[in-house]
């Protein structure tokens, strides 16, 4: 079974980048209506600079854990919105679990889906249904591992996981904002995608992508 290693990490990084710069202006747009506008610029500059971090044969030498750290700390520098933190806190939250008892193998997947979730909310404070990136992360995350809990392979469970953070996004278009600077608007902010989900989602499909082209994930 393939192992969930600093290669795999780097492709996905790569394929996160190139999604969300071809969606950059779509997510400025969406968070236009309920925040700064800066969201897609916030999120395609930080994936970039984790593409620069890879790009080579230097981090397949690292550690998954210490690529993640690293990863975690170029992502901060490059995204001063409130996004920044946050991930960076995800980042470090998986690094420090697969400190523990890595590697990983390729059907682990949502671990490390966890790992982001679960820094994200411990940072943010937020949990699900409060129309923040956590109603994409988290409906994912249960996805895949039920999908696994049920026999399905790695690249069917991804496949689970990539459907519910889409749906999960799109939910959120009903939902009061709670948390954020979209919570200022209250009622005002339904009817409108929260931009943290829908990025989560674009993420979560290259994510997803990165284990379906995993030969041993079939």
């Amino acid at each position: 079974m393939a192992e969930l290693d600093s290669d795999f990490i780097a492709r996905f990084f790569r394929d996160a980048a190139a999604r969300l710069e071809e969606r950059r202006d779509e997510l400025c747009q969406l968070d236009g209506l309920v925040g700064d506008g800066d969201h897609g610029t916030s999120m395609a500059n930080g994936f970039a600079a984790l593409t620069e971090l890879v790009r080579g044969s230097s981090s397949h030498a690292r550690s998954p854990a210490a690529l993640l750290r690293e990863a975690a700390d170029r992502f901060l520098s490059h995204v001063g919105a409130t996004v920044g933190p946050l991930y960076a806190t995800g980042l470090l939250d998986t690094a420090q679990a697969m400190e523990k008892d890595a590697p990983w193998q390729i059907n682990e997947f949502p671990r490390f889906m966890a790992g982001i979730a679960r820094g994200i909310a411990r940072r943010g404070k937020a949990g699900q249904g409060d129309k923040t990136m956590l109603d994409a992360w988290l409906p994912a995350t249960r996805a895949a591992q039920a999908s696994l809990a049920r026999g399905a392979s790695a690249a069917e469970a991804a496949r689970d996981a990539c459907r519910a953070a889409a749906e999960g996004a799109q939910a959120t278009a009903s939902m009061i904002a709670s948390s954020g600077r979209a919570a200022r608007l209250k009622e005002r902010s339904i009817g409108h995608r929260d931009p943290g989900a829908v990025s989560a989602a674009i993420i979560i499909e290259a994510l997803a992508e990165t284990v379906e082209a995993t030969p041993e994930a079939h």
